[in-house]
């Protein structure tokens, strides 16, 4: 392609739909004159479980609100708005969640729209198909997988990159909401197609990625990335924020094992010998960046399997003495209660774990925690995972008055420590991991999506 010297402008309205959008920073984004609205819908940040269950991390009535805000810009301004991983997780259940939400609004609104949906969920026998036949690879790091794997899946997504978001622009629709997609990818798609500087469409797109994240005022949200034929700029909305080199060039870092490099669909982009240059004490004009082609299409696989279910208890110890040995309190309370459950359920050993985290000492980082100070108070949470509800909750009933009265010795006053509600246990459901983090080899970058489009007339 031809790189062009008109400049398509993106507007940025949050880092994902879900967070809030400022109506003012918005209207000086409108006024700008924006080619596209382009935002982020998800991502895996919160775990396994909503793409585990096909659900949204996000309220139903806020993302509604915001969307509906969206779509008013949308018209009012006369061009694309473009959503990726629609629902948090991207599923094809999370695309008809946002198109029934779309449709509902555009009747509100008294709205006409086309709207283009592109689906990026993957049948698990296609998967364990191209698995069996070479095409798929695993990154790193990543999980040995088997056909076993793949038919134990309840959700595997592709991720889109440009060239299926352009697909659905090409349609002529006014909305796209798309399935899971690289963040970059919806940012990244028109100015591409318009013949922009493809090095500086990718970097632009990375820096925008999480809206005003990229600048000094991270929650203010609005963004407005500016690409050509040469670089980009970069420019916030909210009257309070900034962008300078510093916070531009740093967003790089975000998510981004290597601050020079970012692998996506079709290739890779190469920021080594950009430059960032301040402009008016608002603005960054960006320079220099590389769009490198790979040899093969290939797209990134998630997928979530469920491997049991969980029930948890908390206790929260104050007494200086627990306080001071409550890792050790802890060990001695887990061996005893794993002979305990043995002796009065007679469980298999695979059919539940127990763990049991201090919070406030090591509850994240566990044996590689470096701190040394001992706090007030400490909470320790128990986890039982099991290979049902039902024996997961009796053994946290079975727990419970231990953890509320457990003696860190034998030659010691029988301790109480504080449940902060009841009942001390709660009931978490199925339990979700990630099991794929390969990529899928594609003849054609269309071969994995499906792309369906609908003319919503008001009445």
């Amino acid at each position: 392609m031809t790189v062009g010297s008109a400049t398509t402008r993106v507007l940025i309205p949050s880092g994902v739909l879900g967070l809030g959008i400022d109506p003012d920073d918005l209207a000086r984004g409108l006024d700008r004159q924006p080619h596209v609205i382009a935002i982020d819908g998800g991502s895996t940040d919160s775990g396994p479980f909503y793409l585990g269950t096909g659900t949204s991390k996000y309220s139903a009535a806020g993302t509604r609100s915001q969307w509906r805000t969206l779509m008013q810009a949308r018209a009012q301004a006369g061009i694309p708005l473009v959503i990726g991983s629609c629902g948090t997780c991207g599923t094809d259940a999370t695309v008809d969640w946002m198109a029934d939400m779309t449709r509902s609004i555009a009747v509100e609104l008294g709205h006409s729209v086309r709207i283009a949906r592109l689906y990026s969920s993957q049948p698990p026998d296609r998967i364990a198909t191209a698995w069996a036949a070479g095409r798929i690879t695993p990154l790193v790091p990543a999980p040995d997988i088997t056909g076993d794997t793949l038919t134990a899946t309840s959700n595997i997504v592709a991720l889109a990159g440009v060239e299926q978001i352009q697909a659905a622009l090409d349609t002529g629709a006014d909305i796209v909401l798309a399935g899971r997609a690289t963040d970059t990818a919806v940012i990244a798609a028109l100015p591409l197609h318009r013949g922009s500087h493809p090095g500086a469409a990718w970097h632009g797109a990375k820096i925008g990625e999480c809206g005003a994240l990229c600048s000094t005022n991270p929650t203010s949200g609005v963004i407005l990335v500016s690409v050509d034929g040469d670089g980009f700029t970069v420019e916030p909305m909210a009257e309070t924020a900034r962008c300078t080199p510093h916070s531009v060039s740093a967003h790089m870092l975000y998510e981004n094992a290597d601050p020079f490099h970012l692998h996506e669909p079709g290739g890779t982009l190469d920021v080594t010998e950009a430059t960032y240059t301040a402009l008016d004490g608002r603005c960054v004009r960006v320079t220099g960046a590389r769009w490198l082609p790979a040899e093969c299409y290939t797209v990134k696989l998630e997928a979530a399997r469920p491997v049991g279910y969980q029930t948890t208890i908390l206790a929260i110890l104050r007494d200086p003495h627990y306080v001071a040995h409550a890792s050790l309190w802890a060990d001695r309370l887990r061996a005893f209660l794993l002979v305990d459950i043995e002796r009065r359920m007679a469980l298999a050993p695979d059919a539940y774990t127990l763990e049991f985290r201090v919070i406030g000492l090591n509850a994240t980082l566990g044996p590689l925690e470096t701190g040394s100070c001992v706090p007030t108070e400490v909470g320790v949470l128990g986890l039982i995972t099991a290979t049902s509800q039902e024996i997961a909750s009796e053994i946290g009933r079975l727990i419970n008055p231990y953890v509320l009265h457990f003696p860190l010795t034998d030659n010691e006053e029988l301790p109480t420590f504080a449940f902060p509600y009841s009942p001390a246990q709660c009931d978490r459901g199925a339990l979700y991991e990630f099991c794929l983090n390969h990529v899928l080899e594609l003849d054609d970058p269309m071969d994995a999506f499906r792309l369906e489009v609908e003319d919503w007339a008001h009445d």
